[in-house]
């Protein structure tokens, strides 16, 4: 069972590749697709799904292109999995818990919800700024091995 899809994941490796870049810089579609290994068939649906959620903004045309509609501290690994997938949720009874007829005693309800909750927070403060801080960190220790 995989809990972060693919296009999540890709959605993340282009939000990082825009957060690596200069402030305000920006890439064309084409050149993530190629750098990050995603299929172009995918990226066009991957970055309008992202622009949709402002996370990235676009520019079309002759010196287009897309790039972080805010900066990366402030872009969290939780609002991409919620861009791409929506809301999150480990069980329905922890969003929904007239949904069950065993909620009031259910032991699994509260262990469900504190563990949703412990995952959100997790993924809230996994920011883009600090995976691109562990990026150059592993790129300088892969220079230095070479």
């Amino acid at each position: 069972m995989t809990l972060i899809t693919r296009k999540t994941d890709y959605a993340t490796r282009v939000l990082l590749h825009l957060a690596l870049l200069s402030p305000g810089g920006q890439a064309t579609t084409q050149d993530i697709a190629h750098r990050q290994l995603i299929p172009e068939r995918l990226i066009r649906h991957i970055i309008s799904q992202l622009a949709k959620a402002r996370l990235l903004s676009t520019k079309r045309g002759k010196g287009g292109g897309v790039q972080l509609a805010r900066p990366a501290a402030e872009i969290s690994l939780l609002d991409v999995v919620e861009a791409m997938q929506g809301p999150l949720s480990l069980n329905l009874c922890v969003d929904e818990p007239d949904s069950c007829a065993l909620a009031a005693e259910c032991p699994m309800h509260e262990a469900w919800a504190r563990t949703q909750e412990e995952l959100a927070n997790w993924l809230r403060q996994e920011t883009l700024d600090k995976l691109t801080q562990r990026s150059e960190t592993l790129a300088a220790l892969q220079r230095a091995a070479d």
